[in-house]
């Protein structure tokens, strides 16, 4: 029982009509302690508002206690050492104990480096784009969706397509540049390496090299770069629209099939993604990209990229295979007939 607890329940018997040494016996204190509160006037106080102190509770030893310098110590020298580790060394030092204190306490004193703050690469309106697919499964199957992101306004296009190909590749940026009204001056590129520089055998095709991405680059005007190596605070402006995608567009939405979920798209993009206001520029990317973007970006070219490689699909569809070379039918005969005749031609 605490002092205060005491001070009141002696002024509730005082009130009663108990006699102090009656309540001296009862709450364990001494009369001159009783004489003390009633003389200060500790019992007049309105008790009820007065602050609760509690005193620190006296430490209790541990088995550990006496290993605890040597944890440390070796932590300030590797601070990577596992708490199994250093669990074995304190065993073989003496420590009587469990492995679990000594995990806790390792978790508690384990010496943490200050997170390195990422600040992101900012780049001049107009100047740059990122780019990145998306893999998505859906109730009717594995589609792919495919992200620009303008690297100073953050303004969005994404849209889902069932592959994941150079042929989609070109078409989605296509649609992305009508998209902007324009072209950045450079595009970044990271986990479309695989489609972009090094071959990538279609269907019944031939072997695309990445020299017909150059191709398309230079058709539209713009410079295309890879990042490598990854660096969050270059790439993440494409890796963090990502995971909005994820959270705040396909989850918990319900699609009737690949047209409803493009539908569904264009007006989140429309209405939501892109009217926000963005976590790190403060502002709508589309009243950013109205105001600073749009008539620095380079123009549309005249005409889609006509691939030299890539048909179409329904063209490379409809295309005839070469006529089959005509079989010719040998006749097959045992070795005796070919005595008979050798045979005949010798008479």
């Amino acid at each position: 029982m605490t002092q205060r607890e005491k001070r009141m329940l002696l002024r509730h018997y005082l009130e009663q009509g108990l006699s102090k040494s009656a309540l001296a016996r009862k709450l364990g204190i001494s009369r001159d302690t009783i004489y003390r509160w009633i003389r200060n006037g500790e019992l007049d106080r309105d008790l009820d508002h007065e602050g609760v102190r509690y005193r620190a509770r006296p430490p209790v030893p541990h088995k550990l206690d006496p290993y605890k310098p040597m944890i440390l110590a070796r932590l300030a020298a590797y601070p990577k050492l596992s708490a199994i580790r250093l669990f074995e060394e304190v065993r073989a030092a003496g420590y009587p104990g469990g492995y679990t204190r000594v995990k806790d306490f390792v978790r508690t004193v384990r010496p943490r480096p200050a997170p390195e703050p990422v600040l992101r690469f900012e780049t001049p309106p107009a100047h740059q784009a990122q780019v990145d697919f998306a893999h998505v499964r859906l109730p009717w199957g594995v589609r792919y969706a495919l992200l620009v992101v303008l690297g100073y306004s953050r303004l969005l296009w994404v849209r889902f397509y069932a592959r994941q190909d150079m042929r989609t590749l070109f078409c989605g940026l296509e649609e992305a540049f009508a998209f902007f009204g324009g072209v950045p001056r450079e595009i970044l590129f990271d986990q479309m390496r695989a489609v972009i520089t090094r071959d990538l055998r279609l269907e019944g095709g031939p072997l695309v090299e990445n020299g017909e991405f150059l191709r398309f680059a230079a058709h539209w005007g713009f410079t295309p770069r890879a990042c490598r190596p990854y660096r969050a605070k270059t790439k993440g402006k494409v890796e963090r629209p990502i995971r909005y995608l994820r959270e705040r567009f396909l989850y918990g939405r319900e699609f009737a099939g690949d047209a409803d979920l493009n539908h569904q798209l264009e007006r989140w993009l429309e209405t939501v993604a892109n009217r926000r206001t963005h976590g790190t520029t403060g502002e709508p990317p589309i009243l950013r990209f109205e105001r600073d973007e749009r008539a620095l970006l380079l123009p549309l070219a005249e005409r889609p990229y006509r691939s030299l490689v890539l048909l179409p699909r329904a063209e490379r569809a409809q295309t005839k295979l070469p006529p089959r070379l005509p079989q010719v039918a040998v006749e097959r005969r045992p070795l005796s007939a070919y005595a008979t005749l050798a045979a005949g031609g010798a008479r």
